[in-house]
């Protein structure tokens, strides 16, 4: 047979036997044994895609890589919920100052912590360091963190299911934290089974000690806390490349705190 002065893909399907198989997930071949095409031999009869649906075909093979790489990252995002009970197993001490509203955030593997924030932070005068940006007094209790299942702090250490305390925490300058963070700004977690009395305040090194008992290294387990980057609160935001940060009002004081992410060396 003579090919038309314009074929379309429609045409040349129709003429030459092509069809679609299984939908949109396979283009089969076109047997060129029944096209006329001068100087053939078995050789040539092979089966052949033409070059036209060769094209059609890897764009649809790179449309398809696409959408199933924008899944993937979607499928990566923390999200966050509100929780209306209070955090469980709190002694009564601790229940009397913590909110019985939280909030729940879940990753790409379902759940990944609860919190519950005091219902207000004391606070005083904005230190004169700028370099710490709350004006909140070292060991000051600041909330509770439940990690339904195995959890990570803010260095990746591995921390266990459980309870714990979150207290605020000013970092020494002292040459061994220097670029962790801009601010020196943190909360550390203890077990609440190891921490007795929400209204002690704790200074740096002995609250090092009891944070060690939830990372079970030698380096106390931490989160970083940082100003909101926006005023809408309740809400949880995307920091950088891998930071998941979850912006609150506790009381009056704007607060963000970096729930999920590692702290890049």
């Amino acid at each position: 047979m003579g090919f038309p002065e314009r074929l379309t893909v429609l045409m040349f399907l129709k003429d030459n036997g092509c069809f679609w198989r299984a939908g949109v997930t396979q283009l089969v071949e076109c047997d060129l044994a029944k096209v006329d095409v001068a100087g053939s031999n078995p050789v040539s009869r092979s089966r052949v895609l033409p070059s036209g649906l060769a094209m059609i075909k890897r764009c649809f093979l790179l449309l398809c890589g696409a959408l199933l790489a924008a899944s993937l990252v979607l499928a990566q995002d923390y999200k966050m919920e509100p929780i209306t009970t209070a955090a469980p197993g709190l002694p009564a001490a601790f229940a009397a100052l913590i909110d019985t509203g939280g909030f729940r955030i879940a990753g790409p593997s379902g759940p990944w912590c609860e919190i519950w924030f005091r219902k207000s932070i004391p606070s005083g005068a904005k230190p004169s360091d700028n370099a710490i940006v709350f004006p909140i007094a070292q060991g000051t209790l600041v909330g509770i963190l439940r990690f339904p299942a195995t959890g990570a702090d803010r260095r990746g250490q591995t921390i266990k299911p459980g309870v714990y305390t979150l207290r605020y925490g000013i970092q020494p300058v002292d040459g061994a934290h220097v670029g962790v963070a801009p601010q020196r700004d943190f909360a550390l977690l203890t077990p609440i089974a190891d921490d007795a009395d929400p209204n002690a305040l704790p200074a740096f090194d002995p609250l090092v000690q009891m944070s060690r008992k939830a990372s079970g290294t030698p380096h106390p387990a931490v989160l970083s806390i940082e100003p909101p980057a926006g005023s809408t609160f309740p809400a949880i935001t995307k920091e950088g490349d891998h930071d998941w940060v979850l912006n609150v009002k506790v009381g009056n004081l704007p607060l963000a705190i970096i729930v999920a992410g590692k702290v890049e060396a």
